[in-house]
């Protein structure tokens, strides 16, 4: 049986010590070009690989990334989730995942003091149940990324696209349909509802800039962003004595039980009722009608938030939290045309 190949015979191999070797493997900057270059070839020569877990131990890590979500049955998360194991694996971790119902004390749990530290390096977080000022009470230490509508306090990073402006794109296409009754369904007018709010923001921004006031009886909360509040919420709109010639769906999933009831109402989608969705997932692609919707881009807010955790995690001194902003586009389909454009 073969020896394994060690640190040690890497560095018999290239004539350099076993901690010049040591930093090369790990990346460390202060190697000579020509002395990483002899390293390497050692390396390459002998088959040496990295003893990963031994290495992290040593530098007081775990290996692995927790990713936090409110709920994982929600496609635009693991459509994201995805891409986050994906950049994860890249750079030689493993990824944790945890559903939190967008419970609070659950999701203080992994933010607080004394949280499971042992498990995971950083945390890459989707609140859902805390506000600002829960996640100003955390744990400083921890390095972390929030995804969504969370501002960073200058302590952690946010990754996300612009809602409001997302949000005005897409009533402004309902608009340039010359659709004028439009209703938006998923506002959420509490603490915790900051997502919600930025599209309802956006929804009446566009109205404005038309010279448009929204009627208030078309906006519609809802608890969360799933099928059954859709169907719900499109229920009532359509018993109202002016229903609605289109609607702004806070999801796509939102969207789909919207048409549900459209449809089942012997209506039809878009000639009576205009719909558009928020998110892209790979659903809306394949119903009928297809559902025109703002894409995000997934794999840059994916990519993003798991370079940026992994730079948290490895610098001596922690970088000052940064807002960051993915691209978003406007994808028009079925739901609001009558036709499939191109993605």
């Amino acid at each position: 049986m073969r020896r394994e190949v060690t640190l040690r015979d890497v560095a018999e191999l290239a004539g350099v010590s076993s901690r010049t070797v040591s930093n090369v493997v790990n990346g460390y900057a202060n190697v000579t070009e020509r002395t990483r270059e002899r390293v390497q070839r050692a390396v390459d020569e002998l088959g040496y690989r990295p003893n990963v877990l031994a290495r992290n131990l040593a530098q007081g890590r775990s290996g692995q990334i927790a990713v936090v979500v409110p709920y994982l049955d929600t496609p635009y998360f693991s459509e994201l989730l995805q891409s986050v194991i994906r950049a994860a694996r890249v750079s030689g971790y493993n990824v944790l995942i945890d559903q939190t119902d967008g419970d609070p004390e659950h999701e203080r749990a992994f933010i607080a003091h004394g949280s499971r530290r042992l498990l995971f390096d950083g945390v890459i977080f989707s609140p859902l149940g805390l506000d600002q000022q829960a996640l100003a009470d955390r744990d400083r230490t921890l390095p972390l990324v929030i995804l969504g509508e969370r501002a960073s306090d200058g302590s952690f990073d946010h990754v996300g696209i612009d809602d409001v402006a997302a949000s005005r794109l897409a009533t402004e296409h309902l608009i340039d349909l010359g659709r004028r009754r439009i209703a938006a369904i998923g506002d959420q007018p509490y603490a915790t509802g900051e997502a919600a709010q930025r599209r309802t923001r956006g929804f009446r921004e566009a109205h404005a800039a038309r010279g448009l006031t929204p009627r208030e009886e078309l906006i519609i909360s809802t608890p969360r962003f799933n099928r059954p509040d859709g169907a719900r919420a499109m229920e009532h709109l359509l018993d109202l004595a002016e229903p609605p010639d289109a609607v702004f769906c806070y999801s796509d999933l939102v969207a789909l039980g919207a048409i549900r009831t459209i449809v089942s109402r012997g209506l039809r989608v878009p000639e009576d009722i205009a719909v558009i969705g928020y998110d892209d997932i790979e659903d809306g692609r394949f119903s009928n009608p297809t559902i025109t919707t703002i894409s995000p881009d997934k794999e840059m807010i994916a990519t993003t938030a798991v370079d940026r955790l992994l730079l948290r995690i490895t610098s001596e001194s922690p970088p000052p939290g940064l807002e960051l902003r993915a691209p978003f586009k406007l994808v028009e389909r079925e739901s609001t045309t009558g036709r499939v454009s191109p993605r």
